[in-house]
């Protein structure tokens, strides 16, 4: 197998929504896709949000990822917003989700390496379904994963924003990954709450699957989400892999099973 992957498409798109101003950041890089909601007063949450995403973004610079590389810098980028907040008295309390793509190695093979903490999600598009990749730290989503709750009613739960992991927290909890390898032509999207509590997985799908401009994808997405009246920032990252046949890995795991990843959640 190849030791990287043909170049990646990316489209990336942010709104303030109904929002005074956007505590959203995104940043895409080469090897490394990243959303982080931030929380938080006087625009803190903001801070917050861009400090994590500015340091996941600092992967990029590196020749080769592994998956420890990846949770390591989650934790520094937690590090690094409770060391703002002990110098700057007005940023106590700020907070930020975060959750992303990221290419890494196993062995000498290129793989995924999705990751969260929070309720930003990651979704993946695969011989067209989409399914999302990442577990909610939410306590709607805990009442979703205990069967009390479907996904659609989750969606309008007047709980659905209290989440259960953050950074800015010390302890911050752990980092949730899932490590699994390319199949030419899938695609991921990585996005704010104010997408997915807005529009259901049967709409990004269509969206994902008749669209083929990434840069459009992620354009229709946003405006899908404001024009039903986002109460919340709206951000989306959509990333593809090209769909062209190569030597992508067909004997470390079963398509079968990808689906479910491989990695650690809390």
């Amino acid at each position: 197998m190849n030791a990287t992957l043909p170049a990646l498409l990316v489209g990336l798109t942010s709104h303030v929504g109904g929002r005074a101003h956007n505590e959203d950041a995104a940043r895409a890089g080469r090897a490394v896709f990243v959303v982080a909601d931030g929380m938080g007063g006087h625009a803190a949450g903001e801070v917050a949000s861009s400090i994590a995403a500015d340091t996941l973004l600092e992967l990029d610079q590196r020749s080769v990822l592994h998956p420890g590389d990846v949770i390591a810098q989650v934790e520094e980028a937690n590090g690094r917003i409770l060391s703002s907040a002990a110098h700057h008295p007005e940023q106590t309390g700020m907070g930020t989700t975060v959750a992303g793509v990221a290419v890494v190695h196993v062995g000498a093979s290129p793989h995924w390496a999705v990751f969260n903490v929070g309720d930003s999600r990651v979704y993946r598009l695969l011989d067209g379904e989409l399914r999302q990749v990442t577990v909610d730290h939410s306590e709607v989503w805990e009442l979703v994963r205990r069967g009390e709750l479907t996904p659609e009613q989750a969606r309008h739960h007047p709980g659905r924003n209290i989440v259960t992991r953050t950074l800015g927290r010390e302890p911050m909890g752990q980092v949730d990954t899932w490590v699994f390898p390319p199949y030419a032509g899938e695609r991921f999207l990585i996005c704010s709450d104010g997408l997915s509590n807005e529009l259901s997985t049967a709409e990004l799908e269509q969206v994902l699957t008749s669209i083929d401009d990434v840069q459009q994808a992620a354009d229709e997405l946003v405006r899908r989400a404001v024009d039903a009246g986002a109460h919340d920032n709206v951000t989306a990252i959509v990333v593809a892999l090209p769909g062209v046949e190569s030597d992508l890995d067909e004997d470390t795991t079963p398509r079968e099973q990808i689906d479910r990843g491989a990695g650690s959640q809390g």
